[in-house]
């Protein structure tokens, strides 16, 4: 995710891929490449048939064109080297690899540069937008290329040829044209949906269709431009008590939601707020420690403890993402913040006390000093690595 300093507007990116049934490796590879902080590109390449080679052929075009990118080579540069380089196979005469590029600057414009995928889908208002294009030959292969003046909520749909093969032979005779994507994600859209979680929604809808069994490597990207959020959270009190006031300040003059984590951390906030705790006694789920309420805060949770399974769900969000049906869905802390952080937030500010928890001193207890700031050291990476922009302050 790029945010512009100039701008209230961010660039959301989400993709998944799944494996052709029976291959361990995809023939699919995204990569995404920031030349500047103004600037994202996403690239998604498609290498010919399925497994090892495809893997090679689809993670080499990729690497070229974001490396080529992130040397501030041109558009035109690029995609000269990627046709020059990948030869045609003589059987099927088809390129070895296929490719999408989508580069967003400033949150402003897109420019597409497609060759050989299934075409790009832009929905404007949640409806098919049908943006121009302009045809070109380089090294004999036809390229299609756009540019876009964007606005709040553009949403561009990026598939491999997976996608548009779903149901052959099985639920449909012929796959899933891109007409009945456009209809399904029409179908689907809503402006609060994340990136993610609209390619989520897009391939679960193909592995459906393949019955449980892709008969061919499918990916799915989607990049939205959306407002930016922000959100706060901090967990423990200072390590020198005269700094609480100074960090309850500056926690509570940032705009945007504030969560707070500890048993300890909120009892001091509803102090320096001048409300009360209220405790919420009811077990939601049976590994995660009950919330409270204070008035003034959005989220209200137990510390250690609960970021510790933020930090699975976080994990797990970055892999297969096989959780999604639990934090998305149930109401305890973990997963009230798990939303927070991951599907609305774009910025995070983490105010971290530094003070030992006298009760975290027991031998018998498998939680230390050191175990709440690896907590926050690797969800901060974890949320990075989603493209939140990070800022952590110790106290």
């Amino acid at each position: 995710m790029i945010n512009s300093k100039a701008f209230s507007f961010c660039t959301d990116i989400g993709y998944l891929s799944v494996n052709k049934h029976g291959e361990q490796l995809c023939g699919d590879h995204v990569e995404l490449v920031e030349p500047d902080e103004s600037t994202v590109v996403f690239v998604l390449a498609d290498g010919l048939g399925s497994g090892v080679k495809a893997s090679i052929l689809s993670t080499l075009t990729s690497k070229i064109i974001s490396t080529m990118m992130a040397n501030f080579m041109s558009l035109e540069e690029c995609v000269s080297a990627v046709a020059a380089t990948l030869p045609i196979c003589e059987v099927r005469k088809v390129a070895y690899s296929t490719f999408t590029i989508i580069r967003v600057t400033d949150n402003k414009e897109a420019e597409i540069i497609q060759y050989d995928n299934p075409q790009v889908i832009m929905l404007r208002d949640g409806k098919n937008f049908d943006y121009p294009k302009t045809i070109s030959q380089i090294d004999g292969k036809t390229i299609y290329r756009s540019k876009i003046a964007l606005k709040l909520d553009d949403t561009f749909i990026a598939t491999s040829d997976g996608a548009v093969y779903a149901g052959v032979g099985k639920s449909l005779n012929f796959g899933w044209q891109r007409d009945n994507i456009i209809e399904y994600m029409e179908k689907v859209y809503d402006r609060e949906y994340t990136a993610k979680a609209l390619a989520s929604l897009l391939l679960d809808e193909c592995v459906r269709l393949y019955g449980g069994s892709p008969g061919d490597d499918t990916t799915v990207g989607v990049i939205k431009i959306r407002e930016r959020e922000q959100v706060n959270l901090m967990i423990g009190p200072p390590s020198d008590p005269a700094d609480l006031n100074k960090m309850m300040t500056l926690f509570f003059s940032k705009g945007g939601r504030h969560i707070v984590c500890g048993g300890t951390t909120s009892t001091l906030t509803g102090q320096f707020l001048g409300k009360p705790v209220i405790p919420c006694l009811d077990y939601i789920s049976p590994d995660v420690p009950p919330m409270a309420k204070i008035e003034g805060v959005d989220i209200v949770t137990e510390g250690v403890i609960t970021i510790s399974k933020v930090l699975d769900y976080a994990k797990d969000y970055l892999s297969d993402n096989k959780l999604y049906d639990e934090w998305s869905i149930f109401d305890d802390g973990a997963s009230q913040i798990a939303r927070m952080l991951f599907e609305s937030a774009t910025d995070i500010n983490f105010y971290v006390g530094r003070a030992i928890n006298a009760a975290h001193q027991n031998p018998n207890l498998p939680i230390t000093f050191n175990i709440k700031m690896q907590l926050v050291d690797e969800l901060s990476q974890c949320l990075k690595k989603m493209g939140k922009k990070i800022k952590v302050s110790y106290f």
